[in-house]
């Protein structure tokens, strides 16, 4: 295992939880694995495709994602096709022909193929080594992105006795972790729970205002990042790209009501750095293996911690520290609940409605934002600060609401609850308007009480109050707030509030500054990085692959952190495997010499300490 890792993969040890899932694999054992997108589930099958005799079949949701992941394999030298709706019927014939006369290690089809009468017939003629189930979520009715096709999945393990078959996902609760076990009939699986926790990720919430401006901010901050924005609407998502088009940014939308194949040649263009932004609805996104994306942007908020995880869970698949930046604002609340309350199912309705209350938690909630995540896939977090969210970044302390809220909740008590968060807040602060002069709540004894404090302050603290369970909104299209029995004692002045008070900034740079730092101290040539960007697009232009595909961002940072100039060197270098070695290995070191001659510096001054010694050993 380990030889072939190396030699195949470039890679010198396994991630956690791999080695033990290869192995259970190769002893021919079902497994269940739930790892965190990023965590390596590919590796875990293709690895046993290469050492087992026979085919491995992997059972995958998307088109685009079995594209990269077959041209991920062969530039490792995997022999590897797909079957999908994509192919001619000449290509699909000679895919089958491949498959019958055993010359693939790696087989990826659509999930509704095995419902095609006599498809299972053509498997059994064929030796089948492992079925590998890619975002196995998608079979569970408890899962957040359920798809009836995967149903057809259920008769594998009848149909294929001795066939081993792994179930993977990133994302599933504990019962839809049995739920799925159960719907694939797995035999005594071993399980794997690996970690949620993304420790490179920097997870971020801020309050909603002018969002559009909001995003041009940040995006200004980060001039050559690749990233991705999601919006709930098709005309949100073509407003957004239109204004950042015109601001001088490559970007391209990417929503279900484009045609097939401008969805497809936009995506494409994304993989292959090709444009920089994607801005699209969550129609986009699942399976998509680009390794470097550095930041995710929610501009509105998901209707659920899964969707948002498994979003989030697409930039820094690189394991280079990247940016989760989710902007909230309750009317996104509003929206969300109006469709929800909507759904004729009472059941459906409940599970979608306890789904959204825990989402604006996560976002209402002054609490470590990986301690949240993680506890709601009941995972703990040991550390006090995870010193990678904006609540632990930031300085914060607690600070009593309690004579505020009672200011609060006595306008709306004295109002008859019966208006929404803006009329209240407006009768606070003491605004002259025509509807408060109307209605007479310029003469109700709270009336302009809040006046001293400017009205962002009050629509923080009825975040902060909706979250804690001390006032409510009711109704969908015109939500109105209510004070809840818990907060009619804080009204009465038999209870206090407390809350987490925490300077607002702008989204810092943390991961400049990280790079910055590292240039600095000569860890890093971040010259010769963009040198090796520049090449790796290059060639991949001539493949016709995504760039990633050839070498990912943590490749290219480690050579220009090590300058290998000799194969060997090269062949340290985390991700650079025989083939690779092969193909790329003197495009690469002549490039990292050639930037070393033009700088004028003498290769091993220029390399850090530790390299240096360590060449001089072998000298």
């Amino acid at each position: 295992m380990l030889a072939t890792l190396k030699e195949v993969f470039g890679f010198q040890e396994f991630r956690p939880n791999q080695e033990a899932i290869v192995s259970r694999i190769l002893a021919k054992r079902d497994v269940f694995a739930v790892m965190p997108t990023g965590g390596g589930k590919s590796l875990c099958y293709q690895l046993p495709a290469i050492l087992l005799p026979g085919a491995t079949v992997v059972i995958s949701p998307l088109i685009s994602l079995m594209k990269d992941q077959v041209d991920g394999a062969r530039e490792n030298g995997i022999s590897a096709a797909f079957l999908n709706s994509s192919l001619e019927s000449g290509e699909k014939a000679s895919v089958y022909r491949a498959f019958r006369e055993g010359r693939l290690d790696l087989l990826y089809i659509a999930p509704e193929r095995f419902a095609i009468p006599g498809f299972l017939d053509t498997l059994k003629g064929v030796p089948i080594s492992l079925f590998a189930v890619d975002e196995a979520h998608c079979i569970s009715e408890w899962g957040h992105d359920f798809r009836p096709d995967y149903l057809s999945l259920s008769g594998v393990t009848r149909a294929f006795p001795d066939v081993p078959v792994a179930a993977f996902t990133a994302t599933a609760t504990l019962k839809v972790q049995e739920d799925i076990i159960r719907r694939l009939e797995l035999r005594s699986p071993y399980k794997v729970r690996a970690s949620f926790n993304r420790p490179n990720l920097i997870y971020r919430v801020h309050r909603k205002e002018k969002v559009e401006r909001q995003i041009l901010r940040y995006l200004e901050k980060h001039p050559r990042d690749p990233g991705i924005i999601y919006r709930t609407t098709r005309e949100s998502v073509e407003n957004l790209a239109g204004i950042l088009v015109d601001r001088g940014f490559r970007a391209l939308p990417y929503h279900a009501g484009m045609e097939a194949a401008e969805r497809q040649r936009n995506q494409e263009a994304f993989n292959r750095d090709e444009t920089r932004i994607i801005v699209a609805t969550i129609a986009f996104g699942m399976g998509i293996d680009k390794s470097n994306v550095r930041f995710v942007i929610h501009a509105d908020l998901p209707k659920n911690i899964e969707s948002y995880y498994q979003e989030t869970g697409r930039a820094g698949r690189d394991g280079e520290p990247a940016d989760c930046l989710l902007f909230f604002g309750r009317g996104d609340y509003s929206r969300i609940r109006y469709f929800i309350d909507k759904m004729e199912d009472d059941t459906e309705r409940a599970v979608a409605m306890e789904k959204l209350n825990r989402m604006v938690g996560y976002a209402s909630h002054h609490v470590c934002r990986r301690r949240q995540l993680l506890g709601y896939f009941q995972e703990s977090y040991p550390e006090d600060n995870c010193r990678a969210c904006d609540v632990c970044l930031h300085g914060t302390k607690t600070v009593d609401l309690t004579t505020d809220a009672q200011i609060l909740m006595s306008a709306m008590a004295r109002t008859g609850q019966r208006f929404g968060i803006r009329h209240i807040v407006e009768i606070v602060t003491g605004a002259d308007t025509q509807r408060i002069r109307r209605m007479g709540h310029n003469e109700i004894k709270t009336y302009g009480a809040g006046s001293h404090k400017d009205r962002r302050h009050w629509h923080l603290l009825v975040d902060e109050l909706l979250a804690q369970g001390l006032i409510e909104q009711e109704g969908a299209r015109y939500p109105v707030i209510k004070i809840t029995e818990q907060g009619l004692q804080v009204l009465r002045g038999k209870q206090g509030v407390h809350g987490i008070k925490r300077e607002e900034k702008q989204p810092s740079t943390e991961r400049a500054q990280a790079l910055k730092r590292a240039e600095e101290t000569g860890a890093c040539d971040l010259l010769l990085f963009e040198r090796l960007r520049g090449l790796r697009k290059d060639l991949a232009q001539k493949q016709g692959v995504p760039p990633y595909i050839i070498f990912s961002d943590r490749t290219l940072r480690e050579m220009a952190c090590r300058f290998p100039v000799t194969p060997e060197e090269m062949r340290r270098i985390h991700g650079v495997g025989d083939r690779k070695l092969d193909r790329y290995g003197k495009r690469f070191t002549g490039e990292i010499a050639a930037h070393l001659g033009e700088e004028g510096r003498d290769a091993e001054k220029t390399r850090p300490a530790a390299t240096r010694s360590r060449r001089t050993k072998q000298t």
